[in-house]
C-alpha cells in the first residue's frame, strides 16, 4: 500500500499489510447531484493509479453513525467520471450495498440490504465495462451492477471513507487487494 496517494487526506491507521482504519470526516462525499449539477468531491479517497484492467477487492467494515456512513471501493477519471461501490447506512434505516457511477452528474442505486457490519466488495474493470460485486465469505461474490463507461486507460483506484451528513467515523478496510489483470467475467464476478 506504499504506492498509494490521497485525495482529501484524513486520518489512517494501517493495520497490517493489507488491511487499515481510514477516518471519515464530517460532511464528506462523493456525488454530483443530478438535479443541480453540483459537485461534491470531499471524502477521503486512497488510491492508486492504473492503466488498464483491474480488480479490487475488500472485506469493508463501517461504524455506522450518521445517514450515508460508508466505506466505498471507487475509481475515478476526474470529478465528473466515476464510479463507486459502497456499504452504507441508508435513508431508509437498513445498511446495504450501495452504487453510484457518475458520467457527467450521479445516479444513486440501493443494492441489497446486509444483516450484519461487514461485507466483501469487489471492482472489477474489463476495458470500458465494469463490474461491481459482493459475498458473504470473500469468495462466493454476487453481481451489484454491470455497466460500461468510456473513461480512458488510467484511473485513480482505491478506497473511501464517506460521512456526507454526518459527523464522521472509522471505516475498517482488510483483506484489500488491488490486481492489475483481465477477470474472466465481468458481469459475474469471475477472477
Amino acid at each position: 500500500m506504499n504506492e498509494f496517494n490521497w485525495q482529501n487526506e484524513s486520518e489512517l491507521e494501517m493495520l497490517t499489510e493489507t488491511s487499515l482504519k481510514m477516518r471519515a470526516l464530517p460532511q464528506t462525499d462523493f456525488f454530483v447531484n443530478p438535479e443541480t449539477s453540483q459537485v461534491t468531491n470531499s471524502a477521503a479517497f486512497y488510491f492508486k493509479e492504473i492503466t488498464g484492467d483491474f480488480v479490487l477487492q475488500a472485506k469493508v467494515t463501517p461504524e455506522f453513525q450518521g445517514i450515508y456512513d460508508a466505506g466505498c471501493l471507487f475509481f475515478m477519471k476526474d470529478d465528473t467520471h466515476w464510479g463507486k461501490l459502497c456499504f452504507e447506512n441508508t435513508d431508509i434505516g437498513t445498511q446495504s450495498v450501495v452504487s453510484v457511477v457518475t458520467n457527467g452528474t450521479s445516479d444513486d442505486a440501493n443494492g441489497v440490504d446486509i444483516l450484519g457490519g461487514t461485507i466483501h466488495l469487489q471492482m472489477i474493470r474489463k476495458g470500458d465495462l465494469f463490474g461491481f460485486h459482493y459475498s458473504h465469505n470473500g469468495q462466493d461474490y454476487l453481481m451489484n451492477r454491470y455497466f460500461k463507461l468510456a473513461c480512458g486507460p488510467t484511473l485513480k483506484v482505491g478506497l473511501v471513507a464517506q460521512s456526507p451528513l454526518g459527523k464522521g467515523t472509522s471505516i475498517l478496510f482488510e483483506e484489500i487487494s488491488l490486481r492489475e489483470l483481465t477477470a474472466q467475467n465481468v458481469r459475474l464476478g469471475e477472477v
